[in-house]
Formats: C-alpha cells, structure tokens, sequence
C-alpha cells in the first residue's frame, strides 16, 4: 500500500475542465492565480509528509513499555578528556561510584583523544590513564574502561583538516593507536568517526583491520553509530542538501555491526521539536537497529545527558525520560528477550540530576517507568 487515497470517479475530468477554464483568464490575473497554486501545491508537498511522519512517531510513542524491557548490565556512560589530563581525581571517582551504584553501567568510554589527522595519537593525551585505570579496577570491580577516540572525517577534495580513511596510512595508524591503548591497559577502544558517509567502503575495511588487532589483545571493539534511516533513502537526501551523512542505511548500519562488539546509536540531536515526537523517533531507531544487528553485538542506544539548545537540539523534547521510554518500546516489540542491549549516556560532564534519576527510574531493574 502506499497510502495514497482513491479518488471520486470523474474528478480528475472535472479538475482539467476547471484548470482550462482558469487558463483562459487575463494575464495579470491568471498569474497571481498561478502563483497562489504553485504556493498550495508546494505547502502540500511539503506539509503532507512531514504530518504523516509526525502522527506516525506519536503512534510510534504510544502504549505501555513492556515489563522485561528494563536494563540488562549492559549499559555504557561517555566520559570527558579530564578523567585522564589529571583534572579529575580520587574525590571524582568516588562520587561516580556513588553515581553508578545500582545501575546497569558496565562500559566507561573515556575520552583519550582526539587523533591526530593521520590517524596516529600521542601518548600525551592520556597522561592520567594509568591512575584511571587502576582506581576503576580497585573501586568498580567489573566495569570496563575503553578508550574513546574519534577525529572529524573528510572526503573528496575538502581542504578542511581532518582525518581520509581513503588514505591507506592512515587507517593503519588508527590501527597502530588502537593497539597503543589497548597496550596501555585499557579494556577495548571505542571509536567515534564523524560525519561518517553511509556505505563508505574505508571505514569497513578499517573495521575488519581493527577487529583482529583489538582481539589480539584480549580487547573491544566499540564504535559510535550515525542513526539509520527512518525512510529509505534518506541519507542520499541528508547527504546531497547538507553536504555530509546525518543517517546511515539500514544495510550499511547492519554491516557496521557485524564487524564490531559494540554498536551505539547517536539516537538524540534530531531536531525534533516535542517529547513524543523524539520518543516515537528513539523507539523506531531501536526497532530498526536491532533488526540489523546481530544477537552477539551489543546494541546500545545514546541518551542525551545534555541539554544545549540549538537547532539539531531541542533540550526541552530530547529528555532522558522520553528516550528511555522509547528505547523500552522499541526493544519491547522488536526483541524484548534480547540480552545484548543496553543504552548509552552522553555525556557525564554535563548530566543533571534529573537526567540520572530519570535514568535510573526509567531504566533500572527496579522503580518506576519513564514519565
């Protein structure tokens, strides 16, 4: 079906009759009449689709979340650079133990970063690390540390800086700084690579590079995941207007994760302006994720633990009680049995209150369900 509606018999007869006859007008008027058509014709166009797809994510956020869709132990939080510059210290890690305490956090994506342009990373970004990573094993039995790297992508003929994993050398150095963290004691590496085209061909064949080095070492393989298109298509569209990929297939996003352990969904900074419209969109985002991931990779969907306003983010809509509750729809009428799931906080520095106990109510083993 493709939701178009019949129309009368005769109608389109009559339509032509009445569009010959306005043809027939003055000029000046016929083409102020023309103009005044072209503009409904346009805001048809425009407006139809987009309150289409705003009833379907508020039927999307509709009903109740399913009892067993609750955490599984499998949840990862984002953490700032100054946990391993030395900003952060023995008074901090205590209160993030009492932060975690109870929850389903068992991956920290600490920021080790950025890489250098050609892919390689100095050991003097992560002076601290050493320090994070012996406190974490002595105070958070069980909690793994990743380290969390990324550096902005460009394609083509860009002249900005940036790091080409068309370029060979490069995705060997990323290589080369994976094994670096990992030989620093880390427990895997999480990658964050943006704006990531959909379908680039570099970036699996640096995943398949990656994953028996990471393995080597006994260690993760964590990426994070552009959304997936929530039509067909659509990152042909965000691609061609904005210049770069706001969302992946859902093919492309499938074999992204079949090369990694860890897959996390950027699911927030969609622009979307009311909580059921964000909630509807977080609970398709994990419907279409799960169906493209397979039952041994992690699926883990982002939480915004943010609140900057702006025109990609609105604070007020993208809360963690709506995308909690969205995630909970989602999982529950996807796979609600499914143990390799989890959400994913971005990020600790700037979360409320609010966001944690939304968090914990919404998502916990145990409290009440997301408002």
């Amino acid at each position: 079906m493709n939701g178009e509606r019949t129309k009368p018999a005769g109608s389109q007869g009559m339509g032509l009759r009445w569009l010959r006859r306005r043809l027939r007008m003055p000029g000046r008027t016929r083409a102020r009449r023309a103009l005044g058509w072209t503009a409904l014709v346009l805001g048809v166009v425009v407006v139809l689709p987009v309150t289409g797809a705003a009833t379907a994510l508020r039927v999307s956020y509709a009903g109740d979340p399913h009892a067993d869709a609750r955490t599984r132990g499998r949840d990862a939080l984002w953490l700032g650079h100054a946990w391993v510059d030395g900003r952060r210290g023995e008074d901090d890690l205590k209160a993030l133990k009492r932060r975690l305490a109870g929850t389903g956090i068992r991956d920290l994506y600490v920021h080790a970063g950025p890489l250098e342009h050609d892919g390689s990373l100095p050991a003097k970004r992560y002076p601290h690390a050493k320090w994070l990573l012996g406190a974490v094993e002595r105070e958070l039995p069980g909690v793994r540390v990743q380290a969390w790297l990324g550096d902005r992508l460009v394609y083509g003929d860009e002249e900005r800086g940036g790091l080409r994993l068309a370029d060979g050398a490069a995705r060997r150095a990323v290589v080369k700084s994976a094994r670096q963290v990992l030989d620093a004691g880390f427990d895997g590496v999480h990658f964050d690579l943006e704006p990531l085209h959909s379908d680039d061909s570099d970036y699996l064949r640096l995943l398949d590079r990656l994953r028996p080095a990471v393995r080597a070492r006994g260690g993760l393989l964590s990426v994070a995941a552009h959304q997936i298109d929530p039509l067909p298509g659509l990152h042909h569209v965000s691609g061609t207007v904005a210049g770069h990929g706001k969302w992946w297939s859902q093919e492309y996003f499938g074999k992204v994760a079949r090369r990694v352990d860890q897959i996390a969904v950027m699911s927030y900074d969609t622009a979307l302006p009311a909580k059921s419209l964000y909630g509807g969109y977080v609970a398709q985002q994990t419907v279409l994720a799960l169906e493209a991931a397979p039952a041994r990779v992690d699926v883990l969907m982002g939480l915004p633990f943010y609140h900057t306003d702006d025109m990609g983010h609105h604070a007020s809509a993208e809360t963690v009680a709506a995308a909690v509750r969205g995630v909970r729809l989602g999982l529950g009428r996807e796979d609600r049995r499914r143990s390799r799931f989890g959400v994913a906080l971005y990020v600790d520095f700037a979360a409320t209150e609010r966001d944690w106990r939304d968090y914990r109510n919404g998502w916990g083993a145990r409290g009440g369900g997301a408002q």
